[in-house]
């Protein structure tokens, strides 16, 4: 069975999904101040001065074998301008989730996350013989299970009062999930084809 925080490179549809590492530091902080995205609540995007222990938190998770986080560059610019992740990872089902993702305001809503979803999704499937990959949301983050949603992921429910937002508020999340099966269906090629027509 192919290791599941295996240090990988993923690239197609103009980005690119590079292992994440400590001299990225400046970079992240680059793309998040694009839209000051750490003052909302509903994300996970360390503030400035926090960067570096968010960056090390990650790559701790990854050394555990339960998160392979990513940085994305688009490869137009060459610049970073975000992350994303595998995690909680659970070998023994083959299963992960993506998630951990945000996106510099001036890359949002344009084919970037269709992307990162289409590379990070096949890589999933294809190469690691996932049986099932999960998504979750806040469930005030509208946009974000309109996105998971627009993927073909089905909802599998909500778990009430499941973590601590930024503000200190309790949230709600918000489970999706694709398996093996719905991915060879029309998963995949509703994906293929929401790239098509966004080049």
């Amino acid at each position: 069975m192919p290791s599941f925080a295996t240090s990988i490179t993923l690239e197609g549809y103009g980005v690119r999904l590079e292992p994440m590492e400590i001299g990225h530091e400046a970079a992240l902080r680059a793309a998040a101040a694009d839209g000051h995205l750490w003052t909302l609540v509903v994300t996970s995007v360390p503030e400035p001065e926090n960067t570096p222990a968010h960056i090390k938190a990650a790559l701790a998770d990854r050394d555990r074998g339960v998160s392979q986080p990513f940085v994305v560059r688009e490869l137009g610019s060459d610049k970073i301008i975000g992350s994303t992740s595998y995690h909680d990872i659970i070998p023994e089902v083959r299963r992960v989730e993506i998630g951990a993702t945000w996106y510099a305001r001036s890359w949002q809503r344009t084919h970037v996350n269709t992307a990162c979803k289409w590379l990070l999704m096949e890589h999933a499937f294809e190469k690691l013989d996932c049986t099932v990959v999960g998504f979750r949301t806040d469930i005030l983050n509208a946009a974000s299970q309109a996105a998971i949603e627009r993927l073909g992921a089905k909802k599998d429910g909500v778990i009430r009062r499941q973590k601590i937002r930024r503000d200190g508020t309790i949230r709600d999340t918000v489970m999706y999930s694709v398996t093996a099966e719905e991915w060879r269906l029309n998963v995949r090629d509703r994906i293929h084809s929401l790239l098509r027509l966004s080049s």
